[in-house]
């Protein structure tokens, strides 16, 4: 099957602070946006350590880099075939830092003709794979990908979102080798679309801003910046189309909506702000249900029968192979603060599985299946229910609302009492008992997954074009 991910993939993004959540967690998140039908794993990389340096090559664009000796142990979600790369997109790393890669974006022409983007440099499809093993902090993560732009390059815009257990920051890649990245302030979020978002950089504030050699210079000397008394990013690399309009800032509208209350502004502003104050402290449940949404109780609704019901493109869409958030809890080891929230398929019909940075392995159901169908795959339990489910949801959409709730409840309430458990063993009792807490919950949530899926399954053999409703009266 011909398949280019960079083609396809569009995702939708969201980033916490640690003062603006209820218990201290910094948060990220992200939708992985790309078809259909794409199978995806989730897998965990032991630590290793070579007599010499290994070379990664891409297979998705031949993009060359030699890697440390040591590698740290990391989790990931590659694809189910490595033909096209490996595309492993999101995890934690030992040390407790946490990436997702990444948010697709585009740069202006005017831009991209002064810095033009490298075919054989790094891509979303390498990214992971080279940084998340060999960083510590999220600070680090932003130093090492900048590095690697600047040097060999980059074939694709993107946004790169990284956190640990202080800091959360989106970089953002904006030509094929300049970029810049902002530490999302503590009591602020940020949500992203498929745009370079971005606005102001103070290039006197490396606390908060980093950015690649020269930018500035760069900028000046091709007289990029229609605003010179500023430095806007995402005015001076990015695009503002009817696409964006219609595709991309509804979304970080409607999140804005939710999370700093309603406002006058249009779904289709170009002006939005990058940086926004919550109105209220947010919870992972908030994460999880931005990146599980499609413009509920608006117009915009694609399961509402409105004039306007697909005018905008949703949050949570058919093409989401899987949603994931990352948090990282504060005052725990990292092996049990950091929990990688991993919904496979459509977030808004699947539901969030917890599983802790500290586990040895993932459920066999996670590390397989491909196409076609496979029954045993958790992809594709999760992925029949759309099936099942999207052509009736009139008649299923409450089950599935019921279900989720019940699942979260349960899920959240195993995650209180291993937290409890997990601060009185030592470190191989740790490994193990994280392990089969997560395994344990995932198959909980399969379970009843499939229990469901058998329901729907019986109660659709009804719905037949060929049925006919007998006149008792003949």
């Amino acid at each position: 099957m011909e398949y280019n991910k960079s083609e396809l993939s569009a995702c939708t993004s969201i980033l916490i602070g640690k003062k603006a959540t209820l218990d201290g967690s910094t948060i990220i998140g992200r939708n992985e946006d790309s078809q259909a039908s794409w199978p995806k794993h989730f897998v965990v990389n032991e630590r290793r350590q070579s007599s010499q340096n290994e070379k990664f090559i891409s297979k998705a664009n031949k993009f060359q880099i030699e890697l440390p000796k040591v590698r740290f142990k990391y989790t990931s979600t590659p694809e189910w075939t490595t033909e096209e790369g490996l595309f492993e997109e999101d995890g934690f790393n030992e040390y407790g830092v946490a990436m997702s890669a990444t948010e697709s974006a585009y740069s202006n022409e005017v831009v991209l003709g002064a810095d033009p983007l490298v075919e054989d440099g790094i891509g979303e499809e390498a990214m992971i794979t080279v940084v998340l093993p060999y960083i510590k902090t999220a600070r680090e993560g932003i130093t090492r990908l900048g590095e690697i732009v600047e040097q060999y390059g980059t074939c694709e815009t993107n946004g790169i979102l990284f956190s640990d257990q202080d800091e959360v920051w989106y970089m953002e890649t904006g030509s094929g080798h300049h970029w810049v990245a902002q530490r999302i302030p503590d009591d602020c979020y940020a949500v992203v679309a498929n745009q370079l978002a971005i606005q102001e950089i103070n290039f006197n504030d490396d606390n908060n801003f980093m950015y690649s050699d020269g930018i500035e210079d760069f900028v000046t000397d091709n007289k990029l910046n229609p605003n010179p008394t500023t430095f806007n990013f995402r005015k001076i690399f990015g695009t503002q189309t009817m696409a964006d309009e219609h595709y991309s800032t509804p979304r970080v509208w409607w999140g804005q909506q939710q999370f700093s209350g309603v406002t006058d502004e249009s779904p289709m502003s170009e002006e939005l702000d990058f940086i926004k104050k919550p109105n209220r402290l947010l919870s992972v449940n908030d994460a999880k249900m931005y990146l599980s949404s499609h413009f509920e109780k608006t117009e915009y609704d694609p399961l509402n029968e409105s004039d306007n019901n697909h005018l905008f493109r949703p949050i949570s869409l058919a093409k989401t192979q899987e949603s994931h958030v990352l948090q990282i809890r504060p005052d725990m080891k990292p092996e049990v603060a950091c929990v990688q929230w991993l919904a496979m398929g459509v977030a808004a019909q699947s539901v969030y599985v917890p599983f802790y940075m500290g586990i040895t392995d993932t459920p066999d159901e996670y590390k397989i299946g491909k196409l076609p169908y496979d029954e045993k795959s958790a992809y594709w339990t999760y992925k029949l229910t759309s099936v099942l489910i999207d052509g009736h949801y009139k008649e299923f959409g409450k089950k599935l609302q019921e279900k989720q709730k019940s699942i979260n409840i349960t899920l959240a309430k195993r995650l209180r009492e291993s937290d409890a458990k997990a601060t009185s063993l030592d470190d191989e009792q740790l490994a193990e008992f994280l392990t089969k807490e997560s395994s344990d919950s995932a198959a909980i949530a399969l379970a009843e997954y499939k229990a469901m899926i058998a329901e729907i399954i019986t109660e659709s053999t009804d719905f037949s074009k060929l049925n006919y409703k007998t006149d008792l009266n003949l």
